[in-house]
């Protein structure tokens, strides 16, 4: 007869249906069983994973407080680190002209808040985009995204230090917390680099250096040069 059969194809097809949802649900118990299993077996050191990454978070935010030298004359390391560069250069737009330049390198253990090095009103700061090329190699200030920083010495009457804070390969970001026009005292907390970079600190010619190649420095504390 017309149509016939066609109730039941319509019934073994529902039947069928129901049987691949079965088997679906079936499977994706196992499914869950086992990555239920997993989970567990790897939450422990997911666990563990978190805890090593949020200690080398707060160390590396660590910021102890400086203990600032008493000679008014002291210039001390605006940054943590080691002096790897100290020549003569010119820098135009704070020193106008020949000075003397200290370069310390941040590593990825190193303190990154940076100090004031001395007393003064900040007068200029300048944002420069830029690489982010690796903050090992000293010629990577000419390059890389950095922040210029210049600030008049109360203690050294007409005499300007500037400052250069200079992004890395892992550093990408740089926060000054001090704008133009703000009073800072010697070893004031100014800015934070993250993980790792390179600051640059350019001193009047008169400067009386008092670091060398290869030494470690504190900001804030080390006395990088004498005025005076």
């Amino acid at each position: 007869m017309k149509h016939s059969g066609k109730a039941a194809t319509a019934a073994l097809r529902m039947i069928g249906w129901a049987l691949v949802l079965l088997l679906a649900i079936l499977a994706a118990g196992v499914v869950a069983k086992y990555l239920n299993q997993l989970i567990m077996t790897i939450t422990g050191f997911l666990i563990g994973l978190w805890v090593v990454f949020a200690a080398f978070t707060f160390y590396f935010f660590r910021d102890p407080d400086p203990i600032t030298p008493s000679d008014p004359q002291a210039i001390v390391s605006p940054a943590h680190g080691t002096v790897d560069v100290i020549d003569e250069t010119t820098e135009a737009k704070v020193m106008g002209g020949p000075c003397r330049r200290i370069s310390i390198f941040l590593s990825v253990i190193d303190v990154h808040v940076q100090k004031a090095p001395v007393s003064g009103r900040v007068t200029f700061l300048e944002h420069k985009p830029g690489k982010f090329m690796s903050a090992t190699k000293s010629h990577c200030a000419e390059h890389n995204e950095s922040v210029l920083l210049g600030i008049d010495a109360t203690g050294f009457p007409g005499r300007k230090i500037a400052l250069r804070l200079i992004a890395g390969l892992i550093a990408r970001r740089i926060v000054p917390w001090v704008a133009a026009g703000d009073l800072v005292a010697r070893s004031e907390r100014i800015s934070l680099i993250q993980f790792g970079s390179r600051v640059e600190i350019f001193l009047p010619l008169p400067a009386r250096i008092q670091v060398k190649l290869g030494d470690k420095v504190k900001g804030g504390e080390t006395v990088v040069a004498l005025m005076g």
